[in-house]
């Protein structure tokens, strides 16, 4: 019953009436900054590079620099539009990103069960274990076995994810494949999806500050208290 009320509530969703709000919160700089960063982080027009830099941003915005106002400005976005969107700061590619939050049914529309699963493996090993990143043959052994069919499967999705921007290949002295998640990947869980999918996993109820403190998400830039629209 509580599935399906969330399914109809969602259906009325409308993402794009969130942007209406921003000239409430932002100037007309940042508001036509947002615009572009949103429309640079479409996997359709940015395979593999999505936003915009952080000094391309800071250009825009007239602040070149300035590490107060650019956390601020990502702030007073994700203040107006983080019921469906989420402006997040890459470190590691120093692109700054627009994610869409989407629900459950949505996402299954976006990643294939087996992407899913792999980056919830990823995710885990890497934000809940902290290892800095996941070899190939690790998740070889955790979903398959060492046959062609299971390579080539593993591979393909392994590459849906990096076209969608949450995983790039981990380069190391190591001469074994390995990758990790980038600020896309760890970002696409919100903290009512984890709840769900730990319980389910526990088959016990759980209060939201231990699914927090056993993700580490206490310090998550952008992370929503409450997020109502699980992913």
């Amino acid at each position: 019953m509580e599935e399906k009320q969330f399914e109809q509530e969602n259906q009325k969703v409308n993402p794009l009436a969130a942007l209406a709000l921003l000239p409430s919160f932002l100037s007309k700089e940042e508001e036509l900054t947002f615009m572009n960063i949103l429309f640079s982080s479409s996997a359709r027009v940015r395979r593999d590079n999505f936003g915009l830099s952080r000094k391309e941003v800071e250009k825009q915005l007239g602040i070149e620099k300035n590490e107060k106002e650019f956390h601020l400005f990502i702030s007073r976005v994700n203040q107006a539009i983080s019921r469906y969107f989420q402006l997040i700061y890459d470190e590691n590619r120093d692109q700054v990103v627009v994610l869409m939050r989407v629900n459950a049914r949505g996402a299954r529309g976006v990643l294939p069960k087996e992407a899913m699963a792999i980056l919830m493996y990823i995710f885990y090993e890497q934000e809940v274990l902290q290892h800095p990143y996941t070899l190939f043959s690790q998740m070889l052994e955790a979903f398959g076995h060492e046959s062609f069919q299971a390579n080539r499967k593993l591979q393909s999705n392994i590459d849906i994810l990096m076209k969608i921007g949450a995983l790039e290949p981990f380069s190391s002295n190591s001469t074994e494949e390995a990758y990790r998640l980038t600020a896309i990947g760890k970002h696409m869980f919100s903290d009512s999806f984890l709840r769900r999918f730990t319980e389910f996993t526990q088959s016990t109820q759980l209060n939201m500050e231990d699914v927090l403190k056993f993700y580490k998400r206490y310090n998550l830039e952008g992370r929503l208290d409450y997020d109502s629209l699980e992913t």
